[in-house]
């Protein structure tokens, strides 16, 4: 069982991992920062503490941290017990959700290990932005994804903002990142997948009625909002998809197509 620890004392040496996370170079789940793995609220942190991710405290308030007992049950970490205005003071903002919780990160799976397990993949290039990323994860963990591929320009699934917009997804969705782009795409060839590549552009095929083309293993290659996809990506690509809008419509939000996409190969 957790052990309870009660304080009102900010200089708690216990409440280090937690210190400042508002502040831009003490965040420790910055690149280049302590690595830490932060999840907010009940629900994330449940996931947290449900995961792979080796958990080293709690901070919240007390009815928060009774929410968790049951999850707590079976971890012997510390769980730091105080007020709101005292784990304000500590973090660096007043946090609604009542209660954190902090990881270390486990050493990641290479792209084979990944692929090697999967029959529906997503491949990103250049998504930098942690709210879309933390939707796309949450959207694949939704819908049978069974894991994320990372190219160049993605940021980390693991940066706090993109746990909590995921809901705590990214952590059970399994994720690795591709050492050379586009040509790390060839261990998904060697594994039996088709890419298809996402793009708006008017040669592409539509979205719908994919699975009759590609039945078999198959990976949905997403882009950046705004630039999308890289010619040289596309050109990588065994076929280029699009989903079909109305005139005057040239593309969704990359959270948004994802979604779209992963229903039509999962489903059909």
């Amino acid at each position: 069982m957790a052990e309870l620890i009660f304080t009102d004392d900010r200089t708690h040496p216990g409440l280090d991992d937690f210190r400042d996370l508002s502040t831009a170079d003490r965040r420790p789940d910055r690149p280049g920062g302590r690595g830490l793995v932060i999840a907010e609220g009940t629900v994330v942190v449940g996931r947290l503490l449900a995961s792979r991710y080796p958990v080293r405290a709690l901070l919240g308030v007390e009815r928060r941290i009774r929410e968790l007992e049951d999850d707590l049950a079976a971890l012997a970490v510390p769980a730091y017990v105080t007020s709101a205005e005292t784990m304000a003071d500590v973090v660096g903002f007043h946090l609604n959700r009542g209660v954190l919780a902090v990881a270390d990160r486990p050493s990641p799976p290479g792209v084979a290990e990944v692929v090697d397990r999967a029959e529906v993949l997503a491949v990103l290039e250049g998504v930098g932005d942690h709210e879309n990323l933390g939707a796309l994860f949450r959207n694949a963990a939704a819908l049978g994804v069974d894991g994320v591929l990372l190219g160049p320009g993605c940021s980390d699934p693991l940066y706090r903002r993109s746990v909590r917009v995921s809901m705590g997804h990214v952590l059970r969705v399994p994720f690795a990142t591709f050492d050379s782009w586009p040509g790390g795409l060839a261990v998904l060839r060697d594994h039996g997948f088709r890419v298809a590549a996402l793009t708006p552009r008017p040669d592409s095929v539509p979205l719908r009625g994919l699975r009759s083309k590609v039945p078999g293993p198959i990976a949905l290659m997403l882009g950046a909002e705004g630039p999308g996809l890289s010619e040289e990506a596309i050109a990588a690509a065994d076929l280029a998809v699009r989903v079909e809008m109305v005139s005057g419509v040239d593309s969704l939000n990359v959270a948004t197509a994802a979604a779209v996409a992963f229903h039509e190969v999962t489903t059909a």
